[in-house]
């Protein structure tokens, strides 16, 4: 009997064994805008972005961003002449929360990039090749998994000492095994797809499939993975900042800024308060923001 080969597409690719298309960009925003609080969000989100690359500049006290204190003027409340008072220094508090965005913000966007590329890395080449590849990356995975990010992170942090580089360093190491877990189950179920088989059966090299094939196709649940755990980093920062082993001074940091209020609340409750707002709204928009982007990547939305 004779066999009877499948039609090819014009790529080349058995008909039916083609990957799904891709959710084009105009559909993507317009299904991610049709909610209002997803619209919020990106709108805050973007203020939030705005604020961290021109905030030095913005600051109405630019000079307290790098250390200069006004004694005369401490402990001032809230005034027209400063809009979020003045702290134990006489530093505006203002300028200090707009200064303190660009390292927040930026140091955790460099953490969340640098997880996300190296556990998309481990992820990629022990679900695609599997056997020893996998044994022995998801063996040491498993092993970072076992120990709290948290704790990870400070340990590390402590370790280098003070300053934004050994901090993202430090909270990198503790977050990029979540990434390489989720990566690597995505790769493997992928590669099961017929399209994938017949791209192997034409003598498409490994590299090729994975970079043009399988990768592309589990990009989106990355990039969500990555917009939600933005506001882990921002809190992690945070905490290593509060706990004194963040940046070094006289850089403004939101945690520093609020472990440095404690010794003065409630009197001078505003030292602290506009901090943890800055906190508190970043992580919220940020959260926001990925739980919008879900939805609109999900072909199962409503939307």
């Amino acid at each position: 009997m004779t066999e009877i080969a499948a039609p090819l597409s014009p790529s080349g690719t058995p008909v039916g064994a083609v990957a799904p298309p891709a959710l084009s960009t105009r559909t993507l925003w317009r299904r991610y805008f049709s909610s209002r609080v997803s619209t919020s969000a990106f709108a805050v989100l973007v203020l939030l972005l705005v604020l961290t690359a021109f905030g030095p500049a913005l600051a109405p006290y630019p000079q307290h961003i790098t250390g200069t204190v006004a004694t005369a003027n401490r402990f001032e409340p809230p005034s027209s002449t400063h809009l979020f008072g003045t702290n134990e220094l006489g530093q505006d508090v203002l300028s200090l929360v707009l200064g303190g965005a660009r390292v927040s913000i930026l140091t955790a966007i460099a953490i969340i990039a640098s997880s996300a590329l190296i556990g998309t890395i481990v992820g990629a080449l022990a679900g695609f090749f599997g056997r020893l590849a996998d044994e022995v990356l998801m063996r040491f995975t498993d092993l970072m998994l076992t120990i709290p990010s948290l704790i990870l992170a400070m340990a590390v942090a402590a370790a280098l000492g003070p300053g934004i580089a050994n901090l993202i360093i430090a909270i990198t190491l503790a977050t990029w095994p979540g990434y390489a877990r989720l990566v690597r189950g995505e790769v493997r179920a992928v590669k099961l797809e017929l399209y994938v088989e017949a791209a192997m059966a034409m003598g498409a090299s490994p590299w090729r499939i994975l970079l043009r094939h399988v990768l592309p196709n589990i990009a989106p649940t990355i990039i969500v993975k990555m917009s939600l755990e933005i506001s882990f980093a921002i809190i992690t920062v945070a905490s290593l900042g509060f706990i004194g082993i963040g940046v070094k001074p006289p850089t403004p940091e939101w945690g520093a800024m609020l472990s440095n209020a404690r010794g003065y609340m409630p009197g001078y409750w505003w030292i602290a308060i506009f901090p943890g707002l800055a906190i508190m709204i970043s992580v919220f928009a940020f959260n926001l923001f990925g739980d919008g982007l879900r939805e609109a990547l999900d072909p199962k939305s409503d939307r």
